[in-house]
């Protein structure tokens, strides 16, 4: 799937029909939405009509399909819609409900891309957020179901169905489009095995199905109103479910889902692990910097006329900010090209807390000596205690330094400084100078 802006949809469209697990009779409309609104269910059957965001942090259980919650606010088998709108490439819709289930129509999402088609897609002017996948995520059960996930240019997902005693192993692979989804996996059906409907029944579930809503599978023959669509059509709908699944972490990705044994619970698991891990990749991009209230900032030239260091021991690239006489914020920019890198951890390049240490004295040096009765002298190390080091510095970080003097008697200095990255504290120290002559 390309770069592209966000879509939504180009105006309301509505299905009715019957729940599957509820037996329920339901009204659903989709709706437009607006940029980086996500897709959301709103139960207009309630008071206050609540909504409930299509999240895998609200998913409740996964028995036979996938249910989100909002405290005691439910919807069940959420997978085919959020699934249809994925596949077709819408990023923002309300999905309202008068009830607590989609339609099941006829077990597949087909009847969901024609209401999406009937309503019309429409592009906004936001860009779509898709994750490129680096490296794979893996995730393995007791029961035989491996999801992988490796680096792919495009959306693709390949699925091995496999049924009790091995019954219709099928498997399934394709690049997931809109023009695909529509055309080869869209009209794939949910389906059951015989064994399984009575006790399924027994848990009040499925009151809505019929041979026309879903495929039985009884021994090694298939019982429906309709023969298969597909050659390998319980993995085309595995697939389908899989990509609902999915969506619930909230990123579009880029890379190659290979699945053997899929299920609702294990999908979810993946894409909790794919919103986590999203997360994580962003706490890396360095935070817009507040400057500080003060005097402004200085540029390297100044930086270069307080400070003897040169490369490749500067560690300051500019001072952003001070705070009264007393407190002074520098910037250093840590990237692959510092002189350490080859040496330090070769392969898992990180930056020596020794240096990070280092920093903290120059800025310290910086607010010391732009003091007039400093002016023209040199800051020595005589101490660092209390040095503590938090997460690792690694190359593209932006290395913000908090110092404040704290004493300051005749020649001899003390400062309190913390080095942080994307506002998180990744060292901190407290360091006693002794000023000279130069």
């Amino acid at each position: 799937m390309p770069y592209a802006v966000q879509h939504t949809l180009a105006g309301p469209a509505t299905l009715q029909g019957t729940s599957l697990h509820t037996g329920e009779k339901v009204s659903l409309t989709l709706k437009p939405a607006l940029e980086d609104h996500g897709i959301r269910f709103r139960r207009i059957d309630l008071p206050d009509m609540p909504f409930i965001p299509a999240d895998v942090s609200k998913v409740q259980t996964v028995e036979r399909a996938t249910t989100l919650a909002e405290g005691s606010v439910k919807v069940h088998t959420v997978e085919h819609v959020i699934s249809a709108l994925a596949g077709m490439g819408v990023d923002n819709a309300l999905i309202e409900m008068d009830a607590n289930e989609p339609p099941i129509g006829d077990g597949s999402s087909r009847p969901f891309v024609e209401l999406i088609q009937k309503a019309g897609i429409a592009p906004q002017t936001a860009p779509r957020r898709i994750w490129e996948i680096r490296e794979p995520i893996h995730m393995e059960t007791g029961d035989g179901t491996i999801i992988t996930i490796v680096p792919s240019k495009t959306f693709r997902i390949s699925v091995t169905n496999v049924g009790p005693e091995g019954r219709f192993t099928q498997y399934f692979s394709g690049e997931v489009t809109p023009a695909t989804y529509e055309k080869e996996i869209c009209a794939a059906r949910t389906f059951v095995y015989y064994e399984d409907v009575k006790p399924l029944l027994d848990k009040g579930l499925i009151k809505g199905g019929s041979l026309e809503s879903a495929i039985v599978i009884r021994g090694n023959e298939v019982m429906s109103k309709e023969s298969l669509r597909f050659h390998n059509e319980f993995a085309r709908h595995k697939a389908l479910d899989l990509i609902g699944d999915l969506m619930l972490s909230g990123i579009r990705i880029l890379g190659h889902v290979i699945a053997v044994k899929p299920g609702h619970g294990p999908n979810t698991k993946v894409a909790a692990t794919l919103k986590a891990e999203y997360a994580k990749m962003r706490s890396m991009v360095p935070a817009p910097i507040s400057i500080p209230a003060g005097e402004g900032v200085m540029d390297i030239n100044e930086v270069l006329k307080i400070l003897p260091h040169r490369y490749p021991f500067l560690m300051v690239d500019r001072i952003i900010g001070f705070e009264g006489e007393d407190k002074c914020t520098g910037v250093k920019n840590v990237t692959i090209n510092e002189p350490y890198f080859p040496g330090h951890f070769p392969g898992h390049p990180i930056m020596p807390g020794v240096l990070q240490l280092e920093a903290m004295a120059q800025v310290s040096s910086v607010i010391m000596l732009r003091k007039p009765e400093n002016m023209g002298k040199i800051g020595y190390f005589m101490s660092a205690d209390n040095v503590k080091w938090r997460r690792p510095v690694l190359p593209g970080d932006t290395l913000v330094i908090e110092c404040r003097i704290v004493k300051m008697r005749g020649s001899i200095g003390q400062t309190r400084c913390r080095c942080l990255v994307n506002s998180e504290v990744v060292s901190e120290a407290e360091l006693k100078f002794l000023l000279l002559d130069r």
